[in-house]
């Protein structure tokens, strides 16, 4: 292997790693969707995730494997759907199967590791940027492009080893 390729290898190999054995963990999102911010924090627990929305409107998502609730406070409204049928399908691949990116491009720049995928989801043409601080590793940005549509999340204020209350990530 020649230095570039052995660093882009080892990169991959270091974010994945990151990423299987990053539960119990939450950080701060800035989300860019080009027509509006949102505020909001990620929690990663043993086996789901939890999004809170907290600007412009109050929302909650739990997402699981094969199930989510999304739960608007000011309207009092819930909904379940399978997150595989929505947008919501990036953060399952990314935070419970990060073997989804064991085929991505990897690109070493300013001691940062990004990784790219591009592929199909359900017939709509899809693109996934991932950035990464290099040392120690640590997820700062995804970006997301589908049909014609863009979502950035910036994140920051990490906190690793949370202690979750067991009903932390109930779907009711």
């Amino acid at each position: 292997f020649s230095f570039s390729t052995h660093s882009k290898e080892s990169g991959l190999i270091d974010t994945i790693d990151y990423l299987n054995n990053l539960n119990n963990f939450s950080a701060s999102f800035v989300q860019n969707n080009n027509y509006e911010l949102s505020e909001g924090n990620i929690f990663i627990g043993q086996d789901r995730i939890r999004v809170e929305y907290n600007l412009p409107s109050q929302i909650l998502i739990i997402l699981s494997d094969n199930r989510a609730m999304y739960y608007n406070f000011e309207l009092d409204e819930d909904e379940f759907f399978n997150p595989k049928d929505s947008l919501a399908w990036f953060f399952i691949e990314l935070f419970k199967n990060p073997d989804f990116f064991l085929d991505a491009e990897v690109q070493t720049k300013d001691k940062n590791y990004i990784i790219k995928k591009n592929g199909y989801f359900d017939d709509i043409e899809f693109s996934i940027r991932v950035s990464f601080e290099e040392m120690p590793v640590v997820i700062r940005k995804i970006e997301v492009e589908f049909d014609g549509n863009s979502i950035s999340l910036s994140l920051f204020n990490h906190q690793f080893n949370r202690v979750f209350n067991k009903n932390y990530f109930k779907l009711i």
